[in-house]
């Protein structure tokens, strides 16, 4: 016997749950009413039902109730606006107690059982006597919950340097690690206003690429290799991702083009280096060349050496000859 399941999400680019259909007939955009393990809650149909084979599906997996009926939607707006009277009035109390954290959202339950309070702070805070006041006053279960501020930037919302939304808030369900190196590999400026997002980390969309361009640049040699296509040899300046071709600075100082795929590995070689100059340092165990070593009037000296010597002439009678003794 198939199961007909379902992916649901809860919020706005969140993540995907799936569920049993059941005999309900379901299409995207669907409201339906389903069981958590938090209570009841609403949520929006993502992929409509498909088959799976019972051996198959998940262990433990729920089914959904019934299609959200319009009370139920209703009843989802008035738990909006009680999400708004909640969240000024905790920020109110935050700001009393002169408290180390932001508060970023509050979401009630479906039931309004429970109403979660979402913020970010730098480390642990007490926040104890804030509970009993938000218990006294909205007389539900309260829950603070700590998230980390790509979280916030996903529930919160923006517009990101791009002056598109955000990806996290708009499409981006899982956030995946991102490194500096995606963006050396895309040859762009280490600039931080420049690639951090709107939470102050790394931007997402930074991964999106990675993996063609490093494809691209399997394809290429890397700058300051010497290649030889033809009668043309020289060291590879830059390289054109897009274009597959490579810019080499000739031995007469010529720029010229030339294909990456044309260019055979065989025909790639490293950069001779150059001997090192006379006043470079000399390897260990040699002593080191300095050209004052050979100046005629002995400008190689060090400064307390010829100081000594200007004192030793100082100490030396004028007239050698003269001893001052009477004969």
């Amino acid at each position: 016997m198939a199961l007909r399941i379902v992916k649901v999400q809860f919020h706005t680019a969140g993540k995907l749950y799936d569920f049993n259909a059941g005999n309900l007939e379901l299409k995207p955009g669907d409201r339906v009413i389903v069981e958590t393990e938090r209570g009841r809650s609403i949520a929006t149909v993502v992929v409509a039902p498909v088959e799976f084979p019972q051996e198959l599906a998940p262990e433990g997996m729920k089914s959904i109730i019934r299609k959200a009926y319009p009370d139920d939607i209703e009843a989802a707006a008035r738990n909006a606006a009680k999400e708004k009277e909640a969240f000024d009035f905790c920020l109110a109390r935050i700001a009393e107690r002169g408290m180390a954290m932001k508060l970023v959202k509050v979401e009630y339950l479906y039931d309004g059982s429970k109403a979660i309070f979402y913020f970010t702070a730098d480390g642990r805070v007490d926040f104890r006597e804030l509970v009993k006041d938000l218990a006294h006053t909205f007389h539900t279960r309260i829950e603070m919950r700590q998230i980390g501020v790509r979280d916030e930037a996903k529930m919160v919302g923006g517009i990101g340097i791009c002056g598109r939304e955000l990806c996290c808030s708009s499409f981006l369900r899982e956030f995946e690690p991102v490194s500096v190196k995606m963006a050396k590999e895309q040859s762009l400026a280490l600039n931080p206003t420049k690639i951090s997002g709107q939470c102050g980390r790394l931007l997402c969309c930074l991964g999106y690429e990675f993996e063609t361009y490093c494809s691209l640049r399997k394809c290429l040699p890397k700058c300051g290799k010497v290649v030889q296509l033809g009668n043309t040899k020289g060291e590879v300046v830059k390289l054109n991702l897009f274009d597959g071709t490579v810019t080499v600075r000739t031995e007469d100082d010529r720029e010229v083009v030339l294909k990456g795929d044309e260019i055979r590995q065989e025909n790639i070689t490293d950069r001779v280096k150059k001997p090192p100059r006379e006043n470079e340092k000399a390897p260990e165990g040699e002593p080191r060349k300095d050209a004052r070593e050979s100046h005629p009037h002995g400008r190689g000296k060090g400064r307390r050496e010829r100081h000594k010597e200007g004192r030793d002439k100082e100490k030396k009678p004028r007239n050698p000859g003269n001893t001052g003794e009477r004969k």
